[in-house]
């Protein structure tokens, strides 16, 4: 028979797919002889099966689980629901990747109104065996019974005020009697049915909840943000409890063995003497630095101490480790590779190789390309800093800094956000049911919590801003306010975070650029030791290749010319162009724009210098540079000083049912070919004057959109070398050139070899193969994709990463193609997927020779191509 059972001194670290990372890290810290309280683990195959069973918890499954508790009762000496010494076990979900604050917790199990009288007697504490029912009584009824958890803290609140007491510690043994008969009335009056008291019930239906909870709306949600594949399922891990909150020699707490923050080589976290674990992550009382243990218990800190330094060179990373005090004896519940911002993580990455626990190829895959992003956008501008109202101070939970319109809910947030409003989410303290708010957010503050609660591990998880346990800041939801003593902030006020050093500042604080220096430096060169790929950048001004540039860019892969028309002084030129009713009329305004676009070219070849750069000649339909509205239309009549009736003809002849499909690329220069021959003359004129000026020798790569028939691309081709020759004879300077085209019509992927024996170079225009391989719009797909993504038609949205089975195939084909005719053409990517990792891996697999993305995802593409060949060289 099938084994979906394991104790945890049967498994191991290798076992992590079956054993989720929680199960495979208890079994492992048993192994080497850690204090771990005895558990066994339900395997992730049993979550599996569970569905195909229709959700159902089997009857050889039970029997299985019932076996192993009846082994953890034969070591502990207790008994399971037992009046005279009963065991606890908590139940907690362990995916194979660590899904923070998405999965749920259930602690003190096995508790009912029997087996609560046989725990305060054996250890002569009513306090603390109430104390254990009343949240095992509230965490069932939140996480199986899916009681919404303020239903149970109305009435702890209630009785806190009534003893008037601050502190639940402070609630006596009958204070807490009484409260655990109003839990049983919420439950019953919530689900009508009274809170189970058979033992061996309650653990089948919570092992059910962790299955339920693989596929809960936020977990779903996290998994597509993290793209963590569905079908993995999760562990459910059963451990026997041991208590912290059994008084004052008892306690728990979360430490990192290195700052999350900043990857400072010093223990890090927070402890709650006489508390449970769930205290100090929900942030319900605000806990003390880990250090402070060392006062409180000598004992304890030392082993703790000494048990950090031993995982973490076991693991060679940094760990996350939860820890529980019983009675003065330590216990450790769970390590697992620690979250981190991506700063600690370079920072980590470099220290550890200097320490010599890991290599350079270890640390280059131990960052998140996307991760990056976190390091490469603004923070607070020092000058405006000075001049910038605080408000208040809470915890720099999560580095980096923004400013925003303060929303009070997660469906506030999400729906400002959709409008393009910049929103904080302000609460008291978040939760897993939060998370859609949190990702559309552009920073988080919270009135509680510490440096390890939900919103802190999750916004440093996903790069976010975020102030935690802001303690002067009372959060009126119903009011949509917040106050700091008499200030009051209203929805929709602006307020700036310092997740730096978790300042909380009134209105919107100005930003800079990073400095992207010292160990980011170190880390990206060590990436360029390995990765093959080279990394150009889509830029079409001076200002976009200069930023690229200090980035890292190797080139341009991608000049969108017509970028450069949309300016007050171009685009009035260029309308004249498009109205013009003759070839004369029409090369008078391109005669206009003649010298705008060489200086162009010019600024941005000589920003490059000797770097190569890509120009795709005019894309788009003219449509688009006209106006549409009737009196946007008569404004602009009036200010070319022609008829209405003129302008608005125009239009009407350019109207198109499918424009994306139309009268574009290529096809505008088989019409209009003066424009092509422009561009052409702008270009190479530009790199003739760098070469007689400067002495910079410039090599453009013309490149010629939607090519779909080699016929075309001859026809197009002709002119421009014709266009050249020209101007190399007139000006007597030799320039070198290639010309090449855009595989984005499938056609043109297809009949590739015909195409490689006009074009020195493919370029993958990936956005439009997309678009044209699956017949969807990419302007409209939104609709409908978002449909297709949650019912799992798509695993994801092919305009964000390359469909490798569909889109991917016929770039194969046209490599293949072009590469049997023309063996040493150039080949490249400048789609949006450029710079998205999965996408650079596979062109990495392709064998491309560069990839070409926005100036600020060049380092997220040059750690990606680093990725791939390591991985492919394995």
């Amino acid at each position: 028979m099938k084994k979906f059972v394991y104790d945890f001194n049967e498994g191991s670290k290798e076992l992590k797919p079956l054993l989720g990372g929680k199960g495979a890290n208890l079994a492992e810290m048993t192994k080497i002889g850690l204090p771990v309280p005895s558990g066994f683990t339900v395997t992730t195959e049993a979550c599996n099966e569970y569905y195909k069973k229709e959700s159902v918890l089997w009857d050889e499954l039970k029997e299985e689980i019932f076996q192993h508790l009846g082994l953890l009762e034969k070591e502990s000496g207790k008994k399971f629901g037992d009046i005279k010494n009963p065991l606890l076990v908590s139940v907690r979900s362990g995916a194979v990747i660590s899904m923070p604050g998405m999965m749920d917790t259930i602690l003190n199990l096995g508790l009912n109104d029997e087996s609560v009288v046989g725990l305060a007697k054996i250890t002569n504490n009513e306090r603390f065996a109430y104390d254990s029912y009343r949240r095992f009584i509230q965490m069932f009824g939140d996480v199986v019974l899916q009681i919404s958890k303020y239903k149970f803290d109305h009435m702890l609140e209630k009785i806190k005020q009534q003893r008037q007491v601050e502190q639940d510690t402070d609630l006596t043994a009958e204070d807490l009697k009484n409260l655990v008969i109003e839990y049983k009335k919420v439950i019953e009056k919530e689900t009508r049915q009274v809170f189970p008291q058979d033992v061996k019930e309650q653990l089948l239906m919570a092992i059910e909840a962790v299955f339920k909870s693989w596929n809960n709306p936020r977990a779903k949600v996290y998994r597509r943000i993290n793209d963590i594949p569905d079908h993995l399922g999760t562990a459910v891990n059963i451990q026997m409890m041991v208590f912290g909150n059994m008084g004052e020699t008892s306690g728990t707490g979360v430490a990192f063995t290195r700052n999350p923050s900043n990857g400072e080589k010093k223990l890090f976290g927070e402890f709650l003497m006489n508390a449970q674990g769930e205290d100090v992550v929900a942030g319900i009382r605000t806990p003390q630095e880990i250090q402070a243990l060392n006062s409180r218990m000598p004992d304890a800190y030392n082993q703790f101490v000494e048990l950090t330094d031993l995982l973490e060179r076991h693991y060679k990373d940094m760990q996350d480790i939860e820890f529980t005090i019983e009675g003065g004896k330590l216990f450790i519940l769970q390590t697992r590779n620690g979250k981190r911002t991506t700063h600690a993580a370079i920072n980590i990455a470099v220290d550890m190789v200097e320490e010599g626990l890991i290599s350079k190829k270890e640390a280059i895959m131990r960052v998140e390309p996307q991760q990056l992003d976190q390091l490469l956008h603004p923070t607070f501008n020092e000058e405006e800093l000075t001049k910038a109202e605080v408000i208040t101070k809470g915890l720099p939970a999560s580095s980096g800094a923004s400013y925003g319109k303060i929303y009070f809910t997660p469906e506030d947030v999400v729906k400002i956000n959709s409008t393009g409003e910049r929103a904080i989410l302000v609460r008291h303290e978040t939760s897993p049911e939060d998370i859609e708010g949190m990702v559309a957010s552009v920073g988080i503050l919270t009135a509680r919590g510490g440096m390890t609660s939900h919103a802190a591990v999750v916004a440093r998880g996903m790069g976010k801003c975020c102030v935690a346990g802001a303690g002067e800041v009372r959060i009126n939801e119903a009011n949509k306010t917040f106050t700091v003593g008499n200030r009051v902030f209203k929805e929709g006020d602006y307020i700036s975070l310092n997740g730096n050093t978790g300042e909380v500042y009134s209105g919107k604080v100005g930003t800079q650029n990073p400095q992207l220096t010292g160990n980011f430096q170190t880390f990206m060169g060590w990436a360029d030791q390995y990765r093959r790929l080279k990394v150009r950048t889509n830029a079409d001004t001076p200002r976009d290749t200069r930023q690229a540039l200090e980035f890292g860019a190797e080139g341009i892969g991608l000049c969108r010319t017509e970028h450069m028309f949309f300016d007050d002084t171009r685009i009035p030129v260029v309308r004249q162009m498009i109205i013009s009713r003759t070839i004369e009329q029409r090369k008078k305004a391109l005669d206009k724009l003649l010298p705008m676009q060489r200086q162009d070219f010019k600024e941005i070849f000589e920003a490059m210098g000797e770097k190569p750069v890509t120009v795709r000649l005019l894309d788009p339909p003219l449509h688009e540079f006209l106006p549409h509205e009737e009196e946007d239309i008569r404004s602009l009549a009036k200010s070319m000083e022609v008829s209405y009736q003129q302008i608005k003809e125009v239009v009407n002849d350019l109207k198109e049912f499918n424009p994306m499909l139309g009268h574009r690329g290529c096809r505008l220069a088989v019409t209009y070919p003066e424009i092509y021959q422009m561009q052409v003359q702008a270009i190479i004129e530009a790199a003739v004057e760098l070469k007689k000026e400067k002495a910079i020798e410039i090599i453009p790569e013309i490149m010629v959109p939607l090519i779909g028939e080699v016929k075309e691309l001859q026809y197009i081709k002709d002119i421009i070398l014709k266009t050249i020759e020209e101007i190399i004879e007139k000006s007597g300077v030799e320039i070198k050139y290639l010309i090449g085209t855009m595989i984005e019509v499938p056609r043109a992927a297809i009949t590739a070899d015909e195409i490689a024996k006009e074009a020195e170079f493919f370029s993958f225009g990936t956005n439009d193969l997309t678009q044209m391989t699956y017949g969807f719009s990419r302007d409209d797909a939104g609709v409908f994709i978002k449909e297709y993504l949650e019912k799992n038609i798509l695993e994801k949205d092919p305009f964000q990463r390359i469909d490798r089975n569909g889109v991917g195939k016929l770039m194969e084909i046209a490599v293949e193609l072009g590469k049997k005719i023309r063996p040493d053409i150039k080949l490249g990517i400048c789609g949006e997927h450029g710079g998205e990792p999965n996408s650079v891996e596979f062109c990495h697999l392709l064998n491309l020779d560069y990839v070409s993305c926005s100036p600020f995802r060049v380092p997220i593409a040059k750690l990606a191509a680093a990725q791939a060949a390591i991985k492919a060289s394995k």
